[in-house]
């Protein structure tokens, strides 16, 4: 998508009020906490007036946004999964609707993120120009479409995880998950009555398409950008000998972790390498498992909660990155890691041909074989992972900033407040 001549003059034109949802907004994984950061940092930058309304895990913001808590009732918080709240902690139906939906298996804070949302919003009426939903898609945003223009965000839809979660799992499984993804049909009836709908890629388009019957001609392409602030290349610093670093969630099969984990313990039998993984695996889980399965627990470590900064140190001293994810509707880790002119390693699927183009060597998602095979190449041949690593890092200078992606967005935010207007007139 072309930035158009004038979209700078139209983004800084009439300063918008801009209200972001998002029904939770952790920093340091999983995408929307990271993606609200930046726009909403970018949108203030132009001179818009943003106000972000989030449940937990709250978002990390930068100066000038400012920050509405949503509480919900904080069910899945890492220290403590699936708590049962104390009787003093339950306010409204909300909260039982809540509680109740976890309790027969299911999830459900799209759907009660968005009534709180709604209620928050009806007691600012006249107080913003726009709100723009960042993947929720519950209910609530039906009431506030009512109020203000609303423009939806799908980076992809959640029926592909679903869909891929269902293959892996066990027959016995299978019901409970089904249960866990039942707010995705909620999602796949409200996506077609919110235009536009911004997403990241092509592929993340057709699935949209495909999977929530969104029109093609209500949805938007803006891809996703890197903070070059901190994903950038340390010529002064030396690349760990052997290293190999991936940021992916642990134990989402989605994500590919194991096949990752597979591809290193046959390398390990013959190079000298170590992994690093973005991620806190659940203790005792499938992931630590088969780390002590595959023998790998001297060749692996896992690492949470570091900070941006030390995140791309990490990436930019690693000698490898690898995306091993089944799918992806765009991947933020693999442009930091271009970005950090580290070579990648990526899986042939979803968006991630798109987003790496002839930047990264791609291999067969789920192949650990060949996965294996790439990084034995890379790891004998410092002039290929030079070149890769210059190659990815020039491709992200071209195409991936917050700036262009909050200037395009603003775009977006014109089209749903005109077409309001028209509407109404």
């Amino acid at each position: 998508m072309e930035v158009p001549d004038d979209a700078g003059e139209r983004a800084t034109a009439r300063p918008l009020r801009v209200a972001l949802l998002s029904y939770r907004s952790k920093p340091t994984c999983g995408g929307q906490g990271v993606y609200l950061r930046h726009l909403s940092r970018e949108l203030v930058a132009l001179g818009h007036h943003v106000e972000v309304f989030s449940g937990q895990p709250y978002p990390e913001l930068d100066d000038g946004v400012v920050l509405n808590k949503v509480p919900s009732l904080d069910l899945y918080r890492d220290e403590d999964p699936f708590r049962t709240p104390a009787l003093a902690e339950y306010r409204d139906w909300i909260d039982l609707l809540e509680v109740g939906t976890m309790w027969t298996a299911g999830f459900p804070e799209p759907l009660t993120f968005s009534l709180r949302a709604l209620r928050e919003l009806k007691a600012r009426p006249g107080d913003f120009d726009v709100v723009q939903d960042n993947q929720t898609l519950g209910y609530g945003l039906l009431g506030i479409q009512k109020l203000f223009p609303v423009v939806g965000t799908i980076h992809h839809p959640i029926s592909v995880d679903r869909r891929i979660e269902l293959a892996a799992a066990s027959r016995r499984k299978r019901l409970s998950l089904r249960r866990w993804y039942g707010f995705v049909r909620m999602q796949s009836i409200v996506a077609p009555r919110l235009r536009p709908i911004l997403t990241v890629s092509e592929s993340s388009l057709a699935d949209i398409h495909r999977d929530f019957n969104v029109p093609q001609s209500s949805m938007r392409l803006i891809p996703l950008g890197v903070d070059t602030r901190h994903f950038h290349p340390r010529p002064h610093l030396p690349r760990r000998k052997g290293a190999i670093v991936a940021v992916a969630s642990a134990d989402s099969p989605m994500k590919g972790v194991a096949t990752l984990l597979r591809a290193v313990a046959k390398l390990a039998t013959e190079r000298d390498v170590n992994l690093t993984v973005v991620s806190r695996p659940t203790p005792g889980g499938p992931t630590e498992r088969l780390v002590r399965e595959l023998a790998l627990g001297d060749r692996v470590r896992f690492v949470h909660g570091i900070s941006d900064d030390e995140l791309g140190e990490l990436i930019a001293t690693s000698e490898i990155s690898v995306v091993p994810s089944l799918y992806e509707g765009f991947s933020l880790p693999a442009v930091e890691h271009m970005a950090c002119a580290t070579p990648l390693v990526a899986s042939r699927t979803g968006a991630l041909p798109e987003v790496v183009g002839d930047a990264a060597v791609q291999v067969a998602p789920g192949d650990p074989e060949e996965l294996a095979a790439v990084l034995r190449r890379l790891h004998d041949s410092p002039q290929e992972r030079e070149r890769i690593g210059r190659a990815g890092y020039d491709r992200v200078m071209e195409r991936y900033t917050w700036r262009v992606v909050a200037m395009r967005t603003v775009e977006a935010y014109r089209e749903a407040i005109e077409a309001r207007q028209k509407g109404e007139r």
